[in-house]
């Protein structure tokens, strides 16, 4: 075999080598095309990724047009999810839908038997999941919308599913942090907390991260589901944190974001708005070095992740409960005042406004050139 290679070589032109190459580069390049564009043209759950942060990988253009809408019939509190050009989202009427990205046409509908609340779907190993009013974790198969397996929990779930590897994470009002096999639904274990779970937990590097009703900061083994530490911080929480580096940034209902150092376990930083006391409901998105959060003052605030101190401030007309998304450094966020906003994320300066007549608490997602968000008058919007 040796001198059979040998041969091969020494007859071999530098020309022929050089097609030859290139050759293998055109034959690997789909694969190098496809994850490229699997990373920019999915959002497969809250916040976009485990880490919880707001950051999509692709921008839509700059100038923005409505391109479809559909009609759920009862207000949509979840934020959608968007992968392999199909839609998913849940509403208060009880149903989770999937709608064509390119078309707003029904691909099918799967009902929970209760309602759908904030709980947003999370898309993973052809399955879509998401919590319900009633504490079930639903399993729905994305090719028809048939049920894989149910999951009861002790009390309603708001909290969004996040699948790592083959664990699905869900917090519950019961309580407790669930882990279950995302392929049969068994649980592998669940974690006691001193309050409702309404936060949606982040993972990173094999660690779970939750803030909740109990007034503390978390950190739990994802493979054993055992306490790492617990950092105090001083006021219950809805919004979800998100980790980046050796950091979390989280908002609280006693009106501040806080910054947690992960290896110190301790406060950094606390901001507020010094002139107006509300609490911070929406989940942050992080944007070049800054914190980007709503907050029931009615403002987007821009926070410098290492400082703490305010970089802009943008007004609405009413309470901003919905979590910002950044991409091609803009900030694109909804508000109680039912308009979708595009900012520019290193002024603050506005650069679009679509008013959708019902207030936005859901947040958008962002994936494939589009901007996905859901009303509670319980009507999709698509802008691309």
């Amino acid at each position: 075999m040796a001198a059979s290679r040998g041969r091969l070589g020494a007859s071999v032109s530098s020309g022929t080598a050089r097609a030859l190459a290139l050759a293998l580069a055109l034959t690997a390049a789909p694969a190098l095309v496809s994850a490229q564009e699997a990373a920019t043209t999915a959002w497969p759950q809250f916040r976009g990724n485990p880490r919880l942060t707001g950051v999509a990988a692709g921008a839509p253009p700059a100038a923005l047009k409505l391109l479809w809408t559909y009609e759920v019939g009862e207000s949509i509190d979840s934020s959608a999810a968007i992968v392999d050009g199909v839609v998913y989202v849940g509403s208060y009427s009880g149903d989770l839908v999937a709608v064509e990205l390119g078309t707003g046409t029904l691909r099918w509908k799967y009902s929970t038997g209760s309602t759908i609340g904030e709980s947003s779907p999370t898309v993973a190993q052809g399955t879509v999941f998401i919590g319900d009013g009633l504490g079930v974790l639903h399993a729905v198969r994305t090719r028809d919308g048939s049920r894989l397996w149910t999951f009861k929990t002790g009390q309603d779930i708001k909290s969004s599913p996040v699948v790592a590897g083959e664990i699905v994470l869900v917090g519950s009002y019961d309580g407790h942090l669930y882990a279950l096999d995302a392929a049969t639904g068994r649980q592998r274990w669940k974690f006691e907390t001193n309050g409702p779970v309404h936060a949606t937990p982040a993972v990173h590097d094999g660690i779970v991260y939750i803030a909740g009703c109990d007034e503390s900061f978390r950190a739990v083994s994802l493979a054993e589901g055992k306490e790492l530490y617990a950092i105090p911080a001083g006021a219950n929480t809805a919004a979800s944190p998100v980790i980046e580096g050796d950091r979390a940034y989280v908002g609280t209902f006693n009106s501040e974001v806080l910054a947690f150092d992960l290896r110190a376990r301790s406060v950094v930083w606390r901001y507020e708005n010094p002139d107006r006391q509300f609490p911070f409901y929406s989940s942050a998105a992080l944007l070049n070095g800054r914190v980007i959060a709503g907050s029931r003052d009615k403002l987007v605030h821009a926070i410098d992740a290492a400082t703490g101190k305010v970089a802009w401030t943008y007004a609405t007309r009413a309470r901003v409960d919905s979590s910002p998304v950044a991409a091609g450094g803009r900030v694109y966020v909804g508000s109680s005042d039912g308009r979708l906003y595009v900012l520019d994320g290193a002024s603050g300066q506005k650069l679009w406004e679509f008013d959708t007549g019902a207030a936005l608490t859901a947040s958008p997602a962002v994936a494939a050139g589009r901007v996905v968000i859901g009303s509670a008058d319980g009507v999709l919007y698509c802008f691309g």
